[in-house]
């Protein structure tokens, strides 16, 4: 089982709630709501611990952190063909490879 702090997690202000708001990318359906940012943070991890607690009892696997996984540097893209066009042209415009323009837009 892994540990909830291995987790990625964000804090982020919610006009909408007035209160800060944690949420975790490997579980996006949890969130936690606090009017302290710090108390948002710390209720988020704790959702996360035990959502795990309850994964373990249902021997289920949970998903694993992002931290955790390894990614090749490759990733495959489909764009319309408006879209690579406009990419080609600021690509060409810019002097660069379309895969280093889109690279940097990241």
């Amino acid at each position: 089982m892994y540990d909830a702090k291995a987790y990625t997690y964000r804090v982020f202000w919610s006009e909408e709630d007035k209160e800060f708001v944690g949420s975790v990318a490997e579980f996006p359906y949890l969130s936690f709501l606090d009017a302290n940012q710090h108390k948002a943070f710390d209720g988020i991890i704790d959702a996360v611990a035990n959502v795990l607690k309850l994964y373990a009892e249902d021997s289920d696997i949970p998903p694993e952190p992002l931290g955790k996984k390894t990614y090749s540097g490759k990733l495959s893209l489909r764009l319309t063909p408006e879209q690579h066009k406009k990419a080609a042209m600021q690509a060409a415009e810019a002097g660069v490879s379309i895969n280093k323009l889109l690279a940097s837009k990241i």
